[in-house]
């Protein structure tokens, strides 16, 4: 967790770190992705879970699960808003709202990050899951190429959906995950992708199933979704605020 001060990138483990260092077992053997990914270190260097304040991250750009009217609300887009000040506000005043799955970008006034994308996500609805399932991915690709646009270099991400808007965890976490690897395989200009968490129900969760879509290196474990052997096949996995 963070103190007063800013939390830097650089303080933050990536996975490849975590893997090392044994802090991410193997992934939920009960899972199913709906396609099987190699281990790639360059891409698990770029990639962080963190349990800590996303007001106090300091990177080029985080994202706030935020409500259509994007003028604030409760949880972290609160949070955003009352330690970004009345600038951020005035900012979202002139943005006309945003669309389910549509994410538009302000400055982070007095945050410690850069910019503020400001992404609304699903209310969930079994009923809808799949349309469901595409608005949330949608949220973090549009928060992806937004970074992407202005320069690349480290996001955080909070958990969008799984609060209030009833998300599934698990399924709304392998979302994030799935749509950052597809995103970072065609991308070199973001350094870092730090999924900031607020509980340890969260991080477990993320914990869990991360080795699925950013794999463990082959000494590490032994379990490969990429080989031949490795993983399960099934159905597509689709699926803190």
């Amino acid at each position: 967790m963070t103190g007063s001060y800013p939390t830097t990138v650089q303080e933050i483990p990536t996975l490849s770190d975590l893997y090392s260092n044994g802090q991410i077992s193997e992934p939920d053997a009960k899972w199913r992705p709906g396609k099987q990914y190699r281990h790639a270190e360059d891409l698990n260097k770029r990639i962080s879970i963190w349990r800590g304040d996303m007001t106090k991250l300091k990177v080029d750009m985080i994202v706030n699960a935020a409500n259509s009217s994007l003028l604030g609300g409760g949880g972290v887009d609160g949070a955003i808003h009352r330690a970004a000040g009345s600038d951020l506000l005035r900012e979202c005043e002139t943005l006309g709202g945003a669309e389910t799955g549509e994410t538009k970008v302000t400055k982070g006034y007095k945050l410690p990050a850069r910019w503020v994308a400001h992404t609304v996500g699903p209310i969930y609805n079994s009923s809808r899951a799949e349309r469901n399932a595409k608005q949330l991915e949608s949220c973090y690709y549009t928060s992806l190429a937004h970074c992407a646009e202005r320069g690349g270099g480290s996001i955080g991400f909070s958990s969008i959906s799984t609060g209030v808007y009833g998300y599934p965890i698990k399924d709304a976490t392998a979302i994030a995950l799935e749509t950052t690897r597809n995103f970072l395989e065609k991308d070199k200009s973001i350094t870092r992708v730090i999924y900031v968490v607020f509980s340890a129900r969260d991080e477990d969760v993320y914990k869990s199933l991360v080795g699925h879509y950013f794999p463990a290196p082959p000494s590490a474990s032994n379990f490969d979704p990429g080989s031949s052997s490795g993983g399960a096949a099934g159905g597509a996995a689709r699926g803190q605020e």
